[in-house]
């Protein structure tokens, strides 16, 4: 059966702000090696209207390869979009949702294939609350910003989780992973 892993950047103080955190190019490579792993991934509509930014660099490349091959395994890996007010898309690799997110992760979880990404604060916050989600990989970004979006923002009970493992990058950053703890 196929995981349901959230992965989300955020600050040392839990702002989820998409532009809060300082990626590197050994944090692009490790999310270009993720995707590469991944099946699909699940955006909610500001997430993946902030990701529209990289196709344009899969035909202009920057030539910074860290970049320009995450341009290209984002590019690549199909995408699921929750929204209520997009009516299309022209990103080639994405579609509309057409079933709810539960009932979406449900129906992927039962076929073959890689693992689902979850990559919007908003559908982790209720894929949490629903308890589908198998692994939590946060990327903390060494740095402290004021207000933002925190990533547990109205969940309405406590979750436990176990640590898995972390990752360190020389930039400080660290990923930790988590899976929701056995009660």
């Amino acid at each position: 059966m196929r995981k349901v892993i959230a992965a989300i950047n955020m600050t040392v103080d839990g702002n989820c702000d998409h532009t809060a955190g300082l990626p590197d190019d050994a944090i692009h490579d490790h999310y270009t090696n993720l995707l590469h792993e991944g099946g699909v991934i699940l955006y909610g509509r500001k997430t993946f209207q902030l990701m529209e930014f990289w196709p344009p660099l899969v035909k202009n490349p920057t030539g910074n390869k860290s970049l320009d091959d995450f341009a290209v395994a984002i590019d690549n890996i199909p995408k699921i979009v929750f929204s209520h007010t997009l009516k299309n898309i022209s990103w080639e690799t994405a579609k509309l949702a057409d079933d709810t997110p539960e009932n979406t992760v449900a129906a992927l979880k039962q076929q073959a294939g890689k693992d689902i990404y979850i990559g919007s604060r908003s559908l982790i916050i209720h894929l949490l609350q629903l308890n589908l989600i198998d692994e939590l990989q946060l990327c903390i970004h060494a740095v402290v910003t004021s207000g933002g979006l925190p990533l547990a923002e109205n969940l309405q009970d406590r979750k436990l989780v176990t640590l898995l493992r972390t990752k360190t990058f020389s930039s400080g950053a660290v990923i930790l992973y988590y899976a929701p703890a056995k009660v």
